[in-house]
């Protein structure tokens, strides 16, 4: 892939916001001041490809009319498991655990699905959310 100062911006940000899901806004607006000349155009073009190598974890919020990026290291194998979301920080999760992997070759043996794990998302409450709904409703 053909490296440009704009592409490398856009995964330096991602790469230290790794907790973050961020829009292509709110990437624009973390880079522009650092890199002269770049525009919304060339930061959504570049998110594109970068989801299309699998850089990155491309999810859409139901609740929501936006698109939401997170960084996935090459090396996390974001094509052989399943991630989750948080309903209400957005935080995404790696799940690849072995009983991930047990279920995932469940299903395949079993029941003769194969699992897109690359668009699988599922949505639930994470550890710390569920801590403040708690003490919320207290």
């Amino acid at each position: 892939m053909y490296k440009t100062k704009a592409r490398d911006a856009i995964i330096k940000y991602l790469e230290a916001n790794t907790e973050k899901r961020l829009t292509a806004r709110e990437v624009y607006d973390g880079i522009k001041d650092g890199l002269e000349g770049v525009n919304r155009t060339t930061v959504y073009r570049n998110l594109d490809k970068l989801c299309a190598e699998g850089e990155l974890i491309r999810f859409k919020d139901p609740n929501q009319d936006a698109w939401y990026y997170q960084f996935s290291a090459k090396d996390m194998h974001c094509d052989k498991h399943i991630h989750a979301r948080c309903s209400r920080c957005g935080r995404v999760f790696h799940l690849d655990d072995d009983f991930v992997v047990e279920f995932i070759d469940k299903l395949q043996t079993e029941y003769k699905l194969d699992l897109n794990t690359a668009k699988t998302m599922l949505v639930v409450q994470c550890k710390k959310c569920n801590r403040i709904a708690i003490s919320i409703d207290k």
